[in-house]
């Protein structure tokens, strides 16, 4: 109800307001009440509700889209991505007015993960907000279906690039293939400058300077204090990193010549074996020792023991199941992708999810019969498993210690898929003797040390460019000064005007950080030590595998049933000690 004050009224409402300060001060006083620590507990546990009711919605939406690129698909996933979005910044810019509340540890924590949980945060202003959603989508399938042809009637999928990376040893070809898939990211720069200009809006609502401070920030320590770690763990690491590139340019430079593979120079990026020069384990035959090693061929293993994409992941399955881990439900089998499908465009990049939070796991590849892929689908599983584990926690707190926990348990299965374990699921008959462990180790090496510096410089990049530091017509230029920086790895040739080629690696365009894989690389290796402990290994660290062990298996439960509800610092004690 609304009504208007008569002259009189206003003149005797002022005439009181001076002669009784103290009373208009008391009045307003009451009326801006702070927020009590009830408040704060009302408001985290109804956020938690409205989160949940449009989380399956617009997850089963991002499924469809990504199993199934077409227009209808794109504008679903997109409203209901925007929707989310929306409802998530507002929920963290409520949750900052609870800053100065008194509360318990509990809800501080969730308070806190509401403001720092955002990846993209949207603009208060809904038309902003809504193309800030429209670009995500729109970048997404830029990836999605992206294809490069030599003529109307010859294209390829990224599936058939990446096999050719793979397995050629043509340096035309090659450079054909990594400059052919970079076309594809040429149109992602200008949506990606907007889509940053917006979302730095939306971080800046929330508090921070950009959305580089809030990726930062999510890791239970101070910002700059996460950068310095990073720094720090990569000092270590560097001086293995520099002995295998310098192993690997010397192989390279007798397969090609020196003057493709330069001697005194960085290593040109196509002839790494993979898309994007982040792992080497391809070009093993042109850098192992000179020796004769048996080293176990695991794709031809595979192919000639009859599996196909549902056998191989049924075997990964059967992996979890020897630690004590119940069944994946059926549903997992019969909603999964596995394989390319023949009729539409899809999202190939492997990926674990969980729609609802509680049972509906699924994940999606277009599954090769290769060794490479079998490694991929135990991550993978590793993803769904840790999923299902945290599920009867709060909605905030049903994720991962920190997101490098997330990618490193599937890594950490990973690393136990020995040639003990091939041997005891009758993939190879016989286990090479220890001689041959250097063969198995470099090849490790080529996957893992590789991979560590390309793990890190990818956010490096973003990090500069949310900020600010690096400016769009720059993109180009410093993402490739930052691969000589960290990884010794350069363009094979000059770089045209309008090259995006950050964009060519999907988890720039579809905004997933990256920081998480350099921490998973670390944090990988010291689970994979403590688990095989816990299993009575008596083997070289390298050659344990926890396959089967139920000890290994409820140590590892232990800290995947606590998700996100304790810090990443207590989640890793409770494993490694």
């Amino acid at each position: 109800m609304s009504y208007q004050k008569s002259a009189l009224f206003l003149a005797l409402s002022l005439c009181l307001s001076a002669c009784n300060d103290q009373t208009k001060q008391d009045s307003a006083s009451s009326q801006a009440k702070l927020p009590t620590a009830a408040d704060a507990q009302n408001f985290v546990t109804q956020a938690q509700a409205d989160l949940e009711k449009l989380q399956l919605p617009a997850a089963q939406a991002a499924w469809a889209y990504q199993t199934y690129i077409n227009q209808d698909t794109a504008a679903v996933s997109a409203y209901l991505s925007e929707k989310h979005g929306s409802l998530s910044t507002a929920l963290a810019k409520q949750a900052a007015d609870y800053n100065k509340v008194e509360v318990d540890a509990n809800t501080r924590r969730k308070l806190d993960l509401m403001r720092n949980g955002l990846i993209l945060p949207a603009p208060a202003d809904p038309v902003k907000s809504e193309r800030l959603a429209q670009i995500t989508s729109d970048l997404e399938g830029i990836y999605g279906s992206g294809k490069y042809c030599r003529s109307e009637d010859d294209c390829m999928r990224l599936t058939d690039m990446t096999n050719t990376m793979a397995t050629s040893h043509d340096p035309k070809l090659l450079l054909e293939m990594w400059e052919g898939w970079r076309e594809v990211s040429v149109p992602m720069k200008a949506l990606y400058e907007e889509e940053v200009q917006l979302a730095n809006e939306g971080a800046r609502e929330l508090g921070f300077s950009d959305i580089s401070e809030l990726w930062r920030g999510g890791y239970d320590m101070p910002a700059e204090d996460f950068a310095l770690e990073l720094d720090r763990i990569w000092e270590q690491i560097k001086p293995f990193y520099d002995a295998l590139h310098c192993h690997v340019r010397a192989s390279l430079g007798e397969q090609y010549g020196t003057d493709i593979v330069p001697q005194d120079q960085p290593i040109p990026a196509h002839l790494l074996g993979n898309m994007w020069a982040q792992q080497w384990g391809n070009i093993y035959d042109l850098v192992k020792p000179k020796q004769k090693l048996d080293v176990i061929d695991v794709t031809a293993a595979l192919r000639a023991n009859g599996y196909d994409e549902v056998k191989m992941v049924k075997q990964a399955e059967g992996f979890f199941s020897s630690l004590g881990f119940a069944p994946l439900p059926d549903t997992f089998w019969q909603r999964s992708q596995f394989s390319q499908p023949a009729d539409r465009d899809v999202v190939c990049h492997a990926s674990a999810w969980d729609l609802d939070d509680q049972d509906d796991l699924r994940i999606k590849m277009c599954i090769q019969i290769t060794g490479e892929d079998f490694s991929v689908i135990h991550h993978e599983l590793g993803h769904n498993y840790y999923q299902r584990a945290y599920k009867a926690q709060p909605l905030l707190y049903r994720t991962s210690a920190n997101d490098g926990f997330h990618e490193a348990i599937g890594d950490t299965i990973a690393l136990s898929i020995t040639p003990k374990y091939l041997k005891e699921i009758g993939l190879v008959g016989n286990v090479p003797d220890a001689s041959n462990d250097i063969g198995m180790l470099l090849k490790l090496a080529l996957d893992k040390i590789a991979f560590v510096p390309f793990g890190l410089m990818v956010d490096q990049w973003r990090w500069k460019v949310f900020s600010g530091e690096v400016k769009p017509a720059d993109y180009n230029k410093v993402w490739w000064e930052l691969r000589e920086k960290y990884q010794g790895v350069m363009a094979p040739g000059e770089r045209p005007a309008d090259a995006f080629d950050a964009g060519a690696k999907y988890h720039v365009p579809g905004n997933t950080p990256y920081t998480r894989y350099f921490l998973a690389h670390v944090l990988q290796f010291q689970f994979h030590k403590a688990l095989c402990e816990k299993a009575g290994n008596t083997d070289p660290i390298h050659r344990c595998s926890i396959y089967g062990s139920k000890e290994a298996g409820a140590a590892l439960n232990s800290m995947l049933e606590m998700g996100k509800s304790k810090t990443w610092q207590e989640a890793l004690s409770t494993i490694t000690g």
